[in-house]
Order: structure tokens, then sequence, then C-alpha cells
């Protein structure tokens, strides 16, 4: 279909949102960044029906890493701390659930990396919800460059058009890490109309959010999981630094830590990035980015996050035990836990932990389709699982607890299991 004639089959549709908006109130925008949403939406219900998400973008920007990356350290095989027969058993469980790419680092280097189903090392892929962890980071960056004062500062101070609302004003910029802006929830959504999907999809995706996107809850006062919090960073970066988001994390967070780099989903061509999601980067960089946390935010030497930074991440806010800033932690252990309420998630979403983390300072980043990167400072561990979602069904399902499970019982030492 020629653009002309997709526009003439959603004009009718276009008009009647314009009308919609103009009725109950909130913002409206041009026909033509109405359309551009709506073919959006298409293309995702499409990829609905197939129980697939969208994950074509465009507008995409380069996010540059380093010209040429110096290669990770890898350990001889056989030489490395762990036990052989425990990296080819977490490895084989990787392969066996639509992995992509695993990789094991232990003290320093390289001790597995394994690739699945065509992908190669450079190759980019989907980040989904590990883009979280690297808002986190981003604002770290931010922080030690003093381009934010602190975590508890209102963004308000930066985004200006809140300043007055009686709860937008009262958004702090830890709120934008901790899921507790007090954002309408992430939940199902299958209508153009729907907030969520125009927060998620329109070319002013940032606007909405900004102008229209619903407060329900006091900031601070409740854990709700939704993607508007986190691709607020995006504007808040941008804001604060002067700097568009791809760029800040290209040149203060990929090219510090020497990694490779790939591209970024922006609403419309010079517009605002999407920080929740929508990062392609290869595996070796969300690798480096977990060895940057595990070293306390400190890289060959040179500190990029504040000191204590790392720790404030790693620490869970009373509103949900299992969530810091952007990174999942061990807390006590449960059997099923999933990114929604604790209170109220359902049974349905919530993923299996068969047995305790068998290190209790274990955190991790952890996104869409079981995307896993976990992080053991005591045992200076970083292992990454990437890929589709794993199967289901005639007794498979991921295991959260798994691979970290495998790879700590193949070291000599004992552990501090994550406690019952």
């Amino acid at each position: 279909m020629t653009h002309s004639a997709r526009f003439a089959s959603v004009l009718p549709i276009v008009l009647s949102l314009l009308v919609a908006s103009a009725a109950a109130g909130p913002s409206t925008y041009s026909a033509a960044d109405e359309a551009v949403y709506l073919e959006r939406f298409g293309r995702l219900m499409d990829a609905a029906r197939l129980g697939l998400g969208l994950e074509t973008y465009e507008p995409l920007e380069p996010v540059p890493g380093v010209r040429k990356p110096m290669p990770l350290a890898e350990a001889a095989a056989g030489s490395g701390r762990i036990a052989p027969a425990a990296l080819q058993a977490a490895s084989d469980y990787a392969a066996r659930n639509n992995s992509s790419a695993f990789m094991v680092w232990h003290e320093g280097k390289v001790e597995k990396a394994s690739f699945f189903k065509g992908m190669k090392p450079e190759d980019t892929f989907p980040s989904r919800s590990l883009a979280k962890p690297m808002t986190a980071v981003a604002i770290g960056r931010a922080l030690a460059l003093g381009k934010i004062r602190s975590l508890d500062q209102p963004v308000a101070d930066f985004v200006t058009e809140w300043r007055g609302d009686p709860r937008r004003s009262r958004i702090l910029v830890r709120h934008l890490l901790d899921m507790r802006s007090g954002f309408l929830p992430q939940a199902a959504a299958t209508t153009a109309e729907d907030m969520l999907n125009r927060a998620y999809l329109h070319p002013r995706h940032e606007d909405i959010i900004i102008r229209d996107y619903p407060v329900v809850d006091e900031p601070g006062s409740r854990y709700e999981y939704n993607n508007a919090t986190s691709e607020m960073v995006a504007v808040l970066i941008e804001r604060a630094t002067g700097v568009r988001y791809g760029e800040w994390l290209s040149r203060e967070v990929l090219q510090r830590i020497g990694s490779p780099g790939g591209t970024i989903w922006v609403n419309r061509p010079g517009g605002t990035a999407h920080s929740g999601c929508c990062l392609m980067l290869p595996a070796e960089a969300w690798l480096r980015l977990g060895v940057l946390l595990m070293q306390d935010g400190v890289w060959e030497g040179k500190r990029l996050l504040p000191a204590g930074y790392v720790q404030a991440m790693r620490t869970p806010t009373a509103e949900n035990p299992y969530y810091g800033l952007g990174v999942y932690v061990a807390g006590r252990y449960i059997a099923r836990r999933g990114f929604a309420n604790p209170a109220r998630d359902t049974e349905a979403r919530r993923v299996l932990h068969s047995e305790p983390y068998l290190a209790d300072d274990l955190f991790l980043f952890d996104g869409n389709s079981n995307q896993v990167v976990f992080i053991i400072p005591s045992r200076r561990l970083v292992v990454l699982r990437v890929g589709d979602t794993p199967p289901r069904g005639a007794g498979a399902e991921w295991d959260n607890s798994a691979l970290p499970n495998l790879l700590l019982r193949g070291l000599p030492e004992g552990g501090s299991p994550q406690p019952r």
C-alpha cells in the first residue's frame, strides 16, 4: 500500500480520535501524527495475533560504541574456576530454551560464550526491558557529572511542565527508576484509544506522557510497573544534560566501558528516544554493563558511577522488596514472582524460581522473554541469557534460578544462599 493510500484508509479513524481527544480534554496532535500512530498500532496488533510484540522499529538513531572494541579477556578452555561440566550444563539449558546468546564472565575473564540460532557476536537484538537498567546507569552517570543533583531531586526541576501540578511536581528522579512515579500501571491494551498504546507508539509519545498520562497514586507511595515511567528518563537526561539520550548512552556509558554500539528507536526523525525499551545492542554490551555494576560502577580503575550508587540500585523499596533502581534483587525466597505490584500480580505472569538462589547478593536485569543478566558480586560472576521466549507446555517452563545455580554449584567455595 502506498503512503497516500494508507493515509486515506486511516483518515476516518484519525478524525474520530481527534474528536474524541478534544471532547475528553487531552492534548491533540496533527492528523499526520495520528496516522503514523495508527499504522504502528496496526503492526502491533498484527504481531500480537502471532503472540509477538513490536520488534521492528523506525526510525532508528545510531548509538555508537567504540570503533574497535578491545575484546574481553577469555579464559582458556578448562582453565577457569567454574567446573567445565557446570558450564556445559548451563549452556545446554540456554540452548534448549530458545536462547540466542549465553555468556559467563568470572573473575575478569569470559569462561563461556555460546551463540545459537544463527546469531553472531556482533549482531544486535531488541533489548525489551533490559533497557530499564540502562536508564539507571544513564542517570547514575549524570549524577557523577553533576548534571543531576540527587536521586531525590524533583523531576519538575527539568520537566518544568510539571511544576505546580499537585502530584507530578512530587515525582522524584528515583521514582523514574524504582517504579513509584504514581503513573497508571502497565496492563493489557487492545484499542487505539488506550493511553498505554498511545504512550508507547505515538510519534509524540513524550508529550503524551508529560501532559496526559494519568498519575493515579501519590508518587513514592506505591510500586506499579509501567513503561511510561522509564520512557521519561530520556526526557530527563536530555533536559538535564542538553545531550540527546542515544548520544548520552554512547558517550557516557558504552564508550566508557569499551562496548560495541547499536541503535535506538526514536519516536520521529529528530524526536525523543524510547528509553524504556527498544535499544538494539549486541549481547556483549549487556554483559559489559553487568560487569560495570559488579565492579561497583568502576571500569579499568576509573569510577563512572558515584560511590554508593550501585548499592542504591540494589536496595529495594518497602513497596516491592524485589525491585531496586531498574534491577531486581534476590530478597527472601518465593517460588514465583513477577514484575507487577506483588500484591496484585497474577499467577500466570509470575516467573518460576524452583529453589533459592545460591547467593544472597545476586541482582539481575530481567526483561521480557526472560532475557536476563545475573550479577553476583561475592563470586565476581556475571551471567547473560538473551533470546526469544522460552518454550512452555509439556513440562517445559523457564526457571530463573537454574542458570546461576548451575554455575554456582560449579565453583569450589560454598555460599550464602538467598534467605527463605
